[in-house]
């Protein structure tokens, strides 16, 4: 039997194999370094936020069934690698809408923005152009259009509108967003009322917030928060304010069960730009609008906010763009939480996907530095994703890179 030869432990020896790394003294980097995926922003986003505005963002509607599918949707996935394929440079820029994005994805229209963080759609739009990705300002935003413009002035910046009951407000945010230099309208047709979020009503939720003891204890041990939110510009729909009408007022507006194709007509005149329409979940409903000349749809059930088990976009995908060919521009938005759910719908025939929750965790957990790290955290996982696959360019994704086991199958 051999024995193990021993010596004394020798200090050089041990240096070249161990480098003491460098301690980060800045707390928020420090945070944000440590977060590896959307998961652990979250994680740090749910510590820093008071209950309500982390509540408002991270739930959906009633039993939240619609959000659970969809993320489980994107779980059910198996890649089907290549072997020998060598990926070595990747390239994960695409053309969307008549034009680049470094990424396959841009960032979704989100409401009370800085409620969750006071830097709000700024953050948002400053990351998005860093990232060389299009930003989308809600209605509901609390930073106006030309303030996002300026947060990202060459960047590519897109306008989700909700046709309110006041039809006059809407075309003028139309006219306002055209004039910003905006390229790209979201027409918004899933919210004809609002959907019952039902962890709001049980947090007491309203805008602008309502302190209640629950609220005050809650934020006690969350001052920065406070000390953020007091010392600001009020919150308000920012592009709103000078309509006239109270938050309420404005909330009560933009959900309109009339809404039309008459309407979506009189908004394309208007629009200089592309159009896309947002919220689309059938396959009837997507060959409809493709024929009535818009330039684009998302397949989208509004983050399972609205309409309780509606359908998942990320099933919907292969059979609309089926229906609809090779050319048209469909997106996909809903349970994106890792950058490999993004190469899943490239796969399967998304032109392009929007990420929200994710966005906003980054935001809730550090601001604009939050939102960069949400990005790069997504952008590391497409690009790691794409070498395992053996794929060099979004281009070269295909159906067969793809399965989607099903959980849910229809009875006949």
């Amino acid at each position: 039997m051999t024995r193990t030869r021993r010596q004394a432990p020798r200090p050089v020896e041990l240096l070249e194999l161990v480098k003491f790394k460098k301690p980060e003294l800045n707390g928020k980097r420090r945070r944000l370094d440590a977060a590896l995926t959307i998961a652990d922003l979250r994680t740090i986003a749910k510590r820093r936020t008071p209950r309500a505005a982390f509540d408002y963002t991270d739930g959906a509607a009633e039993g939240e069934l619609s959000l659970a599918r969809a993320r489980q949707a994107f779980a059910d996935v198996e890649f089907h690698p290549d072997v020998l394929r060598p990926a070595v440079d990747v390239d994960t820029s695409v053309q969307v809408l008549g034009g680049p994005s470094a990424l396959p994805f841009g960032i979704a229209p989100t409401g009370f923005t800085r409620l969750m963080q006071t830097e709000g759609e700024s953050a948002g739009a400053g990351a998005a152009a860093a990232a060389g990705i299009p930003f989308t300002l809600s209605t509901l935003g609390t930073t106006t259009i030309e303030d996002v413009k300026a947060a990202n002035p060459h960047g590519r910046n897109w306008f989700q509108l909700y046709v309110m009951r006041d039809r006059s407000i809407s075309y003028g945010l139309v006219e306002r967003a055209a004039a910003a230099g905006f390229d790209t309208l979201h027409f918004t047709v899933d919210t004809p009322i609002a959907g019952a979020r039902l962890r709001d009503k049980r947090n007491g939720f309203s805008i602008p917030p309502q302190l209640t003891a629950g609220t005050v204890l809650n934020a006690a041990v969350r001052p920065w928060w406070w000390w953020d939110f007091l010392t600001t510009p009020k919150l308000e729909f920012a592009s709103l304010s000078s309509t006239g009408g109270t938050v309420a007022e404005m909330l009560d507006w933009a959900m309109d069960p009339t809404i039309s194709y008459e309407d979506l007509d009189v908004v394309r005149g208007m629009w200089p730009g592309k159009l896309v329409v947002k919220g689309v979940q059938s396959v009837v409903d997507a060959a409809r609008l493709f024929d009535a000349g818009v330039d684009g749809i998302v397949l989208s059930n509004h983050g399972g906010r609205q309409l309780d088990r509606a359908p998942v976009p990320f099933h919907l995908l292969p059979a609309v763009r089926k229906e609809v060919g090779d050319d048209a521009c469909v997106m996909v938005d809903t349970g994106i939480m890792n950058g490999a759910d993004v190469v899943a719908a490239c796969a399967l025939g998304a032109s392009f996907s929007l990420i929200g929750r994710a966005y906003l965790y980054g935001l809730m957990a550090g601001g604009r530095e939050g939102v960069d790290r949400a990005i790069e955290i997504l952008r590391t996982e497409i690009v790691r994703t794409m070498r395992l696959l053996g794929v060099s360019s979004i281009a070269e994704l295909e159906p067969r890179h793809v399965t989607q086991l099903h959980r849910l199958l229809p009875r006949d």
